[in-house]
Formats: C-alpha cells, sequence, structure tokens
C-alpha cells in the first residue's frame, strides 16, 4: 500500500493546464490566488482573486492566438511576479510553448538561449528592455514579436513588433466578451513537449528539457498525496519561478490546492514578508533553511534558554507520543519571529543537516525532504505528515517507481527513475537524450540507496564522487553537510586536491560567517587556525582516516552558485585548482 494518501485529493487527477485553469473557476472562483506589494517599503497590499486571475489568463491568451502564435514559441523572462503566472498559462492553454529564462542570466546568455531557443515571441520585464532592443536591432534571432509586462515611454523596437501586456490583456477581454472563441476552441494535446526548460550552465552545454503538460499534471497529483496543503494556506514564493521545483511546488500545485501565493520582496524581506503575509509555508533549498535555523539557535542561545529549550523539546516529543501537542504554545516566541502560522517547510535540491530537520519539528514546523529533477518534472520523492526519516528524501511519489543501478555492497548506485512525470527528451538532442533515457529508465546521475524501510537516501552525484588510489569512494556531500553543522559556516565544498603522486588529497573550501566569527572569538582573529582546529577536533575525528580532510580554504565570499542556491562544483572547482 503507498505511504501517500490525502483523501482531499484521492483519484482526482488533471489532464492539462486548461483542466488547472477549470479547477481555479469552478472550486476557488472568489478566494485569493495572490497578494503582493509594488514597493518593499509599502504598506499597500495588492490582491488578485481567481477569477481575476481565470479572466486575465484568457484574456492574455485570446490576444496571443490573435497574433498568430498558435504552435509557437514564446519566451518568458522576468523577476517572481503576478504577470509571469499570467503568461505562463495564457501561453500554456493556448497552445503555445513556453521557454521560461533565468532572470539572472547575464545579456550574453540571454541572446544565446533566444536563439538557440528559436523563439517566435518574448514577453519580459521592463528591466530586460535594453537587451530585447538590441536583439531587435541586431536582427539575428527568430523573434517576431516582443511583449513588455510594464508601460514604458519609449523603445526602439517598432510599433508592429511591439505590445504592451496590460494593451494586449485589455485587447484581448474585448475579443473574448465580443464572442471570439479562439481560446475557447483550442484543443491540447497535454503529451506534447511544451514547457522548454534550459539546464543550469553555461550556454554551450546547457540543455532544453522537454516537459509535456501531463508530465506535470502527473507530479501535481502526486504531491497531493505527499502533504496536505488546503486553501486556506498562504505560501511565500522568492526561489525563482522560472525554476521547474518553484514552478511546479509552489505556483501549479499550490494553486491547484487553491492556495494563495505571496510574492517576496526579495531575500532580505524574507523574515518581515513571513509575518506581514502571515505566511504558512514555503519551498526553500536546505542552504537556506539551515541559515534560517542557525539564526533561531543563535537568538536562543542569546536569550540564554539554550538548555530550557533543549528541556522543552524533550518534554514536547514525549507528549506527542500520546497525541498532545503543545508545541505551538511552548515555543510560540520563537515561531512569533516567523509570523506566527508558520507550519510547513518543503526542501529540496541537496541533502540537509539532521539536526537542522529535527530542529524544526521540535519546534512544531513540518519539515518535508523531497528529492527531484528538472527531467522529471520536478520532484520524484518525498516525505509526507506522517512518514518522515531525518537524513532522507522519503519515499518515491505514487506512480513514479525508482531504482538503484548496480548498488555496491552498501546498496549505493545511480538512480533511476520511471514513471508519468519523465521529460520528452532533450529538445533537439538525441544522443545526450539516449545517454540518460534508456528502457524507458531515466538515469539521473545522482547517487543513492534505499534503507530497510524503504526510504530514499541521496549520497551525492555520481560525476562527483571522489575515488582515492586505495579505490575507496568518498561522497563529497557527506563531508559537507558536516562541516555546515559548524555554527559560523554559511556553505563549503569539498573536493579532491591532486598529489604527487598521483592520488587525491580530500579538501575543503569553507565560507564561514565574519559577525557570528566575531561573536564567537572577539579577542582572536586567526579564523583559519580555529575553523582548522573544529575540523580536526569535530569532523575527522569521527570519521576513517581516508576520509579525513587534510587541507582547508577559508573565505568570507560566497561560492558560485546557480539561482536556486546549488553551489556550481565545476565552476568553483576551476576557481580553486585553476584548471
Amino acid at each position: 500500500m503507498s505511504k501517500y494518501k490525502n483523501k482531499l485529493y484521492q483519484g482526482e487527477t488533471l489532464r492539462d493546464f486548461r483542466e488547472l485553469v477549470s479547477r481555479y473557476e469552478s472550486r476557488f472562483y472568489d478566494k485569493c490566488a495572490f497578494i503582493y506589494k509594488q514597493d518593499p517599503k509599502s504598506t499597500d497590499y495588492v490582491s488578485i482573486s481567481y477569477s481575476q486571475f481565470v479572466q486575465d489568463i484568457k484574456s492574455l491568451a485570446t490576444s496571443l492566438l490573435y497574433m498568430g502564435l498558435e504552435n509557437k514559441k514564446v519566451a518568458l523572462i522576468a523577476p517572481n511576479r503576478y504577470e509571469w503566472c499570467v503568461s505562463y498559462l495564457a501561453i500554456t492553454t493556448a497552445n503555445i510553448s513556453v521557454i521560461p529564462l533565468d532572470k539572472s542570466l547575464p545579456d550574453n546568455e540571454i541572446k544565446s538561449l533566444i536563439i538557440r531557443s528559436k523563439a517566435d515571441c518574448v514577453i519580459f520585464d521592463s528591466k530586460y528592455l535594453p537587451i530585447f532592443e538590441e536583439i531587435y536591432a541586431e536582427n539575428n534571432s527568430y523573434l517576431t514579436q516582443y511583449i513588455c509586462m510594464d508601460k514604458i515611454s519609449s523603445t526602439n523596437i517598432s510599433s508592429d513588433s511591439f505590445a504592451t501586456y496590460s494593451s494586449l490583456l485589455e485587447k484581448g477581454r474585448r475579443l473574448y466578451l465580443s464572442g471570439n472563441m479562439c481560446y475557447e476552441n483550442i484543443v491540447l494535446n497535454p503529451d506534447k513537449a511544451s514547457i522548454l526548460l534550459f539546464t543550469s550552465g553555461t550556454t554551450a552545454i546547457s540543455k532544453c528539457v522537454g516537459l509535456s503538460q501531463s508530465n506535470i499534471c502527473s507530479d501535481i497529483y502526486a504531491l497531493s498525496q505527499m502533504t496536505d496543503i488546503r486553501k486556506e494556506d498562504i505560501f511565500l514564493s522568492f526561489l525563482p519561478l522560472h525554476h521547474t521545483f518553484e514552478s511546479t511546488c509552489t505556483f501549479l500545485y499550490g494553486t491547484s490546492c487553491g492556495i494563495t501565493v505571496a510574492f517576496c520582496d526579495g531575500l532580505k524581506y524574507v523574515q518581515k514578508n513571513l509575518i506581514e503575509f502571515q505566511i504558512t509555508g514555503f519551498v526553500g533549498v536546505p542552504l537556506m533553511l539551515e541559515v534560517m535555523y542557525k539564526k533561531i539557535e543563535k537568538g536562543i542561545a542569546e536569550q540564554g534558554k539554550t538548555k530550557l529549550v533543549k528541556a522543552m523539546k524533550k518534554v514536547c516529543n514525549f507528549l506527542l507520543k500520546f497525541g498532545i501537542d503543545i508545541r505551538s504554545k511552548v515555543f510560540k516566541q520563537i515561531l512569533d519571529q516567523f509570523g506566527g502560522r508558520l507550519h510547513t517547510l518543503i526542501a529540496g535540491g541537496a541533502p540537509m543537516n539532521k539536526n537542522t530537520v529535527q530542529g524544526f519539528v521540535d519546534l512544531g514546523i513540518n519539515l518535508l525532504q523531497g528529492y527531484g529533477l528538472t527531467e522529471t518534472s520536478p520532484v520524484v520523492a518525498g516525505e509526507n505528515d506522517k512518514y518522515k526519516r531525518a537524513g532522507s528524501v522519503g519515499f518515491p511519489l505514487p506512480g513514479i517507481t525508482v531504482q538503484i543501478d548496480n548498488p555496491t555492497p552498501d546498496g549505493i548506485g545511480e538512480i533511476m527513475v520511471k514513471g508519468p512525470t519523465v521529460m520528452k527528451g532533450y529538445i533537439d538532442n538525441k544522443e545526450a537524450t539516449s545517454q540518460v533515457l534508456k528502457d524507458g529508465w531515466f538515469y539521473t546521475g545522482d547517487l543513492g540507496k534505499f534503507d530497510k524501510d524503504g526510504f530514499l537516501f541521496i549520497t551525492g552525484r555520481k560525476k562527483d564522487v571522489i575515488v582515492l588510489q586505495n579505490g575507496k569512494n568518498i561522497f563529497p556531500e557527506e563531508l559537507e553537510i558536516l562541516i555546515n553543522s559548524l555554527p559560523y559556516v554559511s556553505e563549503n565544498i569539498v573536493y579532491g586536491k591532486p598529489t604527487k603522486d598521483n592520488d587525491l588529497m580530500i579538501c575543503s573550501k569553507i565560507v564561514y560567517q565574519p559577525e557570528v566569527m566575531k561573536e564567537l572569538y572577539p579577542n582572536d582573529t586567526n579564523y583559519k587556525d580555529i575553523i582548522w582546529k573544529d575540523v580536526k577536533e569535530k569532523i575527522n575525528h569521527s570519521m576513517p582516516a581516508y576520509k579525513a580532510i587534510r587541507e582547508i580554504i577559508v573565505t568570507e565570499e560566497p561560492l558560485i552558485k546557480t539561482t536556486t542556491q546549488k553551489i556550481k562544483r565545476h565552476e568553483e572547482l576551476k576557481r580553486i585548482l585553476g584548471n
């Protein structure tokens, strides 16, 4: 029997995004779908109902069809905002392929991906107007239409090729209300690769993942079995929407449940937004959640309540065995720092420190870990409200099969995935597709294992394993989690440094938080010696000698990361090793 059952959604699947929009209309019509502020310092909020959302989707889609874009491609680039969500569903429900682009790409990479994708149209935030004016002037792309989400005073793009979002919205609304049925007459093929997503990496090596609406709808249904998110929930959206983790989990799955999506004012405003929007949950990455929990611990320590909180956690956990939950009352002062309503965190992207996971749970915040890839729409496995194990990523979701290829005696091998969420392939790249799709199985490149109870554990990337001369395998992520547990560490990377005898020496580059070091060691500024002492005594001492870290680099400078805060290991190693 599946570990995942959610009576609210049992048996309810979506065929495509048009059925998702119909769900908005039939179930959540007058409910608030989105809330945001025009300015971080403002106290004025903009609220958008599901009925308004549906109307805007249909209006914009009607205009796009009127422009002759059916069966063509539209690129989409902007920070997280309401117009991004309208555009995404207007494009996809109008039988047009969408190409969400990373909002943080440099200009040359935006140009490259626009050309590579053969996009016919682009919808963009006004901050990107200069780059699209350049693309228009150079006239070497397939773009024929440029749509700006904001009103602007002037542009070098000709009026025949340029339009604003608001003008198209109004035009589409008039057409729709006057009886234009072009949108209603659209028939979608849910199995067509219509969501085109470029993987992170330089434009020369990034691959374009082709997902279908059926792929993503299958994942939405599977997620509904993972955790009980209700229409009363308010989720904060701050991970970039172009990334399938945020797009599927917060935007598409969340709104399928009728939640309210609140747009974050920026990473430095997260805690403020949690309070003012009365957030109940959000999707995050381990790095951010670990920093967040370290701040909680620091605050407790500063008040001299570490022993008291530790004792109360034991009392609360004892009472939980009898179905008595007093955590929200006991830890009210701590929870009020995050608005007082936060109850669910969904983490993915990398393994998490077990102490951080348990720490949130002890306070009464349900932290669910998951695992997935862009190529799998994305979520493959996850914990649910009942079945959790610290350090694991839960069980494969309903309808998804996971196996371990060629496992070692310890059970570790490459993770293979089969199911309705697996991509159609890499667009225009049959060779890359054939390397990862074999006999219906997707070979993830990730290493993992199952424990005796069926919980899945991720041990690292196949290509990142450090293989020593003696044949021993070292998984960098295992050591990185231990180093990240040091109170002053914000992030680190473990790597193998070549030696003169053609072996590898285990090293780590550690990024410390200067303000924390100053507090902990006010009379000692030799931070490298302090950190090295902790690594030897707290990390190396707890593991076999062959895994011991032999050399460290310490710095305040952040590691090179993607927009979803994943360390770009290859680029960082080039910077460290110089090759």
